[in-house]
């Protein structure tokens, strides 16, 4: 009984083991219909009905349709069939992992445990636990990155993928770069510290990032919860397809905001700057709808606005003067210069105090790899920077220039006031960033920059820049960032004459404004990204003094009060995807400006002319006394509709305002202009901007074209009477005109960012008029009737071309024509009280006339050798190859009982130029 019970329970115990043997082989075969389906839709199948899981690059197997029949087969039977005709290959490791890959099999020969899985602090879970491997290219891009707690909100249906994005060469921070995913569309740019954002439905993803002139990265994902993923990046070493005016591929396509320009280093190399420097304002003027009135003119003017309506942000600080040596050079050391944002329309709702345009400029702030540096040394100009880390958490970079000018005076025109002139600048640029941990982070940027320049040899001019900042960034959360900005500007200039003892002067104008700035960010859901906060700005403006220069100068102190004032904004904006194809920004910015003592303020009569003579007396408040406010809401509105994804229309409106005047009578920037404070008789610029644009792009994004129509409308600008003066006048309002203006435009722009041939196009026709408002009394110019602003030009056609006859060999070429800007005339004589008078046409009644120049640069790199000492490149070229006279202004003087007419041309002929440009 029991021999029959043991051999029972012996062949019970064989037939589980055969059962046994007999499903092990056959638990992962696979049986199915796969008809039509695509790779990515083959693979899910798979991983549904085994034990394999499936990596692979989703452009490898976009174009795979697989059409087979399988029961029990084996993987390796089915990938043969369906790779079979193409370069596809698979490989297998020992826990059921298939990579796929193109042109040969991975090696699998890998060290033991590289695989592992380990999860960190914050959530991320690593697919490897070797930190040298993890820096295996190959298989960053294939391995399963799991992100998150899946305990950690299991209601959730989706999570919030955070993280930075860093050069795997350098280690400094990726600006602009693009973050989607493929079946999704969710989108995210990594902002100046390269950090992104991106909320995704929990589950697999295969995610990309694109850094437009880089190579493209991938990572899979499982996403279980919030977390983080950081991604290095490969350089574009090999290839140096440099890239032009841009960002991503799709940027102006998908981005709500009109009007955004955003510019890299490597675009600037392409545009053949005057004496070979690369130039961040020469690039902004190729931009439609941005333009100068002249050659050697400091500041720009966009969308008909003066070129005092520009906020000029560099690393959060206000630069008043943005260019060196007459507008020659822009004020910014394109070696320290990380990336260049210009909003003509769609400002953020986090920038104000401008009615035209913003200008963000960011800095480097130093790689975290390695000490490296470079410069160049042209035939004006040298510089230099060097960046590098100063510890595990801390990296820096310093940069500076400075010039040799005088000799360029050689080439200006034989009768050209300016040919004995002397000139020099310098500059200083020095960053840190302090990583506390990883929730916190420090900035610190710190400016200097000085001009010297002297027109003959009595007046010697000095301006100069000098900025500071700091910026905390903390992560709360996922969701929630914030950043708190501090810093000081101050920009001053002097005036210096002792030819003549007895009038020996020194005459100067200085601004100091201490800002505050909190900015939040917060991801409410996938569909709302909020930003939020308030600025504050204290201004201390020192309008003009002059002193006696020297002891026998006979000249009394004059001095013009100071004035101060207090501006607080608080903001609040949303960008809303109301679904793929329309988006929403839209936000609200409130204005309080408070205008404050100590100050002595002139009272007079209502509805009456302000003159010395209807002045009825002073009003006189101490230090801190609030003397007027000016408030009001700032409203931004901007959407986006995708009529494919390559074609898209956008609209949007804005409202400004700038308690800020320059005042000036010339149509540029000059180092004698001073600026003035809104008070009780100057009341804030306002302006409003209504714009509507479309959208397209050909051949998968290489070619970019758009066009845009613009209306703006402004009011409370500043014009002056006729024999104003702005010189130490305290009672500036006694010669100010009240005046409104209108602009407005279209501006069309074809642009191929790829291949051998780059570059782009643009014409712009844009009008901007000034009316002196019907409401002033006395004086109306031109009786009150519609007149050209000093930087009205209707027409501009901007060419720039890049040819790359090899890696290391390409030219440039830049073409520019616009419509000479408006003058008045001296049109006829007549005798009044037995004198001769000189009778002028209506202000800005005739025009100078057309510009038009060429320039042709050729640039020279060395070997593309990734490992030496130093790379270097020449740039070489001619600034004005046709050697046209362009009239930069027209002047008149009595000659011999006549009145003649002078043309002034700034470069009047060809200008060689060379620069030796090195990194190590």
């Amino acid at each position: 009984m029991i021999k029959n019970l043991l051999r029972l329970c012996s062949l019970f115990l064989l037939m589980i083991a055969q059962h046994s043997f007999a499903q092990t082989p056959d638990q992962n075969r696979i049986s199915g219909i796969f008809s039509g389906v695509s790779f990515e839709r083959f693979a899910q199948m798979i991983e549904s009905k085994s034990d394999y899981r499936m990596y692979f690059k989703q452009t490898d197997v976009d174009t795979l349709i697989i059409n087979i029949n399988a029961y029990e087969s084996p993987i390796e039977d089915l990938l043969k069939e369906v790779f079979k005709s193409t370069d596809l290959y698979y490989s297998i490791d020992n826990e059921n992992r298939v990579f796929i890959s193109k042109g040969s099999a991975l090696d699998m020969k890998l060290s033991p445990g590289y695989f592992e899985v380990q999860k960190e602090g914050n959530g991320l879970i690593l697919a490897t636990n070797d930190q040298e491997e993890a820096k295996d290219r190959a298989f960053a891009k294939n391995r399963l990155w799991e992100v998150g707690n899946s305990n950690a909100s299991p209601g959730s249906t989706s999570a919030v993928l955070k993280g930075q994005i860093t050069s795997f060469e350098s280690g400094e921070p990726i600006i602009g770069a693009l973050i989607y995913t493929t079946g999704q569309n969710a989108k995210s740019i990594s902002d100046e510290f390269g950090n992104y954002s991106i909320t995704l439905p929990k589950g697999r993803h295969t995610l990309i990032f694109q850094n437009f002139g880089a190579y493209q990265e991938q990572r899979q994902v499982n996403i279980l919860g919030d977390g983080q993923l950081n991604v290095e990046m490969d350089d574009n070493i090999i290839s140096l397809t440099e890239v032009t005016v841009t960002s991503e591929k799709s940027a102006n396509i998908e981005r709500p905001e009109m009007g955004l320009a955003t510019i890299t280093v490597q675009s600037l190399k392409k545009l053949p700057a005057v004496l070979g420097e690369v130039d961040v304002l020469r690039a902004i003027l190729t931009l439609p709808g941005v333009k100068t009135v002249g050659e050697a003119s400091a500041g720009f003017n966009v969308r008909g606005g003066a070129a005092d309506q520009n906020l000029i942000l560099f690393n959060g600080s206000t630069i008043y003067n943005p260019t060196h040596l007459f507008g020659l050079f822009s004020a910014f050391n394109p070696d320290m210069v990380e990336s260049v944002d210009l909003y003509k329309a769609g400002v953020p709702v986090q920038f104000g105090g401008r009615l035209s345009s913003v200008l963000d400029i960011k800095s480097k702030y130093g790689s975290s790899e390695k000490l490296k540096g470079g410069g160049g040394i042209g035939l004006m100009t040298s510089r230099l920077y060097l960046e590098g880390p100063l510890s595990d958490k801390t990296t820096f970079a310093v940069g500076g220039r400075t010039t040799y000018s005088n000799w360029l005076f050689g080439f200006l025109d034989e009768e050209s006031e300016f040919r004995d002139s002397r000139a020099a600048f310098h500059d200083l640029n020095l960053n840190m960033k302090h990583q506390l941990n990883e929730n916190n982070e420090l900035t610190f940027s710190a400016y200097w920059s000085k001009d010297s320049f002297r027109f003959d040899k009595d007046t010697l001019f000095n301006y100069q820049n000098r900025n500071l900042s700091a910026t905390w960034t903390h992560y709360f959360s996922d969701r929630l960032e914030g950043k708190f900005h501090i810093g000081h500007d101050q920009y001053s200039f002097d005036i210096q004459s002792e030819q003549d003892p007895l009038n020996a002067f020194t005459f100067g104008f200085g601004m100091d404004q201490s800002s505050w700035k909190n900015h939040f960010t917060y991801d409410l859901n996938d569909k709302h990204k909020l930003t939020l906060g308030m600025n504050a700005i204290y201004y201390n403006l020192n309008p003009g003094k002059q002193v006696p220069k020297g002891t026998e100068s006979i000249l009394l102190n004059e001095r013009v009060t100071r004035e101060n004032a207090l501006e607080t904004s608080f903001f609040l904006g949303d960008e809303y995807e109301f679904n793929p194809k329309l988006m929403f920004s839209y936000g609200l910015r409130y204005v309080v400006y408070n205008y404050l003592g100590p100050n002595t303020v002139n009272q007079y009569p209502p509805n009456s002319i302000k003159t010395e003579d209807t002045k009825t007396g002073e009003e006189v408040y101490a230090a801190g006394d609030l003397i007027n406010t000016y408030q009001g809401p700032e409203v931004r509105f901007s959407a986006r509709y995708a009529l494919d994804n390559f074609t898209s229309i956008k609209a949007g409106y804005n409202s400004m305002r700038q308690h800020l005047h320059m005042l000036t009578n010339t149509s540029a920037i000059a180092p004698t202009d001073t600026w003035k404070l809104s008070d009780p008789h100057l009341a804030p610029q306002m302006g409003q901007q209504w714009a509507i644009g479309f959208f397209k792009n050909y051949q998968s994004n290489i070619i970019e074209t758009s066009i845009e129509i613009y209306y703006r409308k402004m009011r409370n600008l500043v014009d002056f009477r006729s024999g104003a003066s702005l010189i130490l006048n305290d009672n500036i309002e006694q010669d100010v005109l009240n005046t409104q203006g209108r602009a407005y435009g279209v501006e069309l722009m074809a642009k191929k960012t790829e291949g051998k041939l780059n570059g782009w196009i643009s014409y712009t026709y844009s009008r901007s008029l000034l009316k002196t408002n019907p409401s002033e009394l006395g004086e109306k110019v031109n009786r009150g009737k519609l007149y050209p602003s000093n930087f009205d030009q209707p027409h501009d056609v901007m060419l720039a071309g890049n040819f790359e006859f090899t890696k290391r060999i390409n030219t440039s070429v830049n073409a520019n024509y616009s419509t000479g800007r408006p003058i008045t005339l001296p049109i006829a004589k007549f005798y009044y009280n037995g004198s001769e008078r000189v009778f002028y046409s209506d202000r800005n009644d005739h025009r100078i006339p057309d510009y038009f120049r060429v320039d042709v640069s050729f640039n020279i790199e060395g070997n593309h050798k990734v490992k030496k000492l130093a790379h270097a490149s020449w740039s070489l070229g001619v600034y004005n190859v046709l050697g046209r006279a362009n009239p930069y202004s027209v002047y008149f003087s009595p000659e011999n009982g006549t009145i003649q007419g002078y043309k002034l041309s700034i470069f009047a002929r060809p200008i060689p130029f060379i620069t030796y440009n090195f990194k190590f």
